[in-house]
């Protein structure tokens, strides 16, 4: 007999969940925009699976490395902890089809607007995309949610004005949000 499948909330990293600044990945750089860890706390506590799926193109183009990303979500992990709260699971595109050097410059299926990701996090966590969501800050992040199956939602916070009017071209009735926030009480409105 098959576990019932999961409910999840993907989560875009930096726009989303903290302050966007440029390739970030150094733990002194990294803030919360308010209400990021209250939010995840409340999906949590909902039932829900609480997914980052981050493009990480910085790798690609040697900035940084990937360990640096993982040091990065170590110390997302522990500011969280001291909300009671965690992330369930991080998956990191660090590819780019163009700018990069060696095996990271590839056209994947892993960067986001590509489902890949989610795909993976889906088949690991035994995830129904059907009654999950993908919560993001720009097109992308839509066109991944899309792709794979869930609702998307976008949030105005990083680039997500910016990139409103393309979102609502490209998918007339997507829901777009303030923050993480209120696509958090959305969402959870709708138990």
């Amino acid at each position: 007999m098959h576990a019932q499948r999961q409910r999840a909330v993907f989560l875009d990293r930096d726009g989303t969940i903290n302050i966007e600044k440029e390739y970030l990945h150094r733990p002194e750089d990294f803030a919360f925009i308010a209400g990021a860890p209250a939010a995840i706390r409340q999906l949590k506590d909902a039932g829900f699976l609480v997914i980052v799926v981050t493009n990480q193109s910085g790798v690609a183009r040697g900035f940084y490395s990937r360990a640096a990303v993982c040091r990065l979500h170590e110390h997302l992990q522990l500011e969280l902890h001291k909300f009671g709260t965690r992330i369930d699971g991080f998956y990191i595109c660090p590819h780019h089809p163009t700018a990069g050097t060696g095996d990271y410059r590839v056209a994947c299926t892993c960067r986001k607007g590509a489902p890949g990701m989610l795909l993976q996090a889906a088949s690991d966590h035994n995830i129904d995309l059907g009654r999950s969501f993908m919560v993001g800050d720009k097109l992308a992040d839509i066109e991944a949610g899309q792709a794979a199956g869930c609702r998307a939602l976008l949030v105005r916070t990083g680039y997500g004005a910016t990139d409103e009017p393309q979102v609502a071209a490209r998918y007339p009735g997507t829901k777009v949000f303030n923050n993480l926030a209120d696509a958090t009480a959305y969402i959870l409105a709708g138990q």
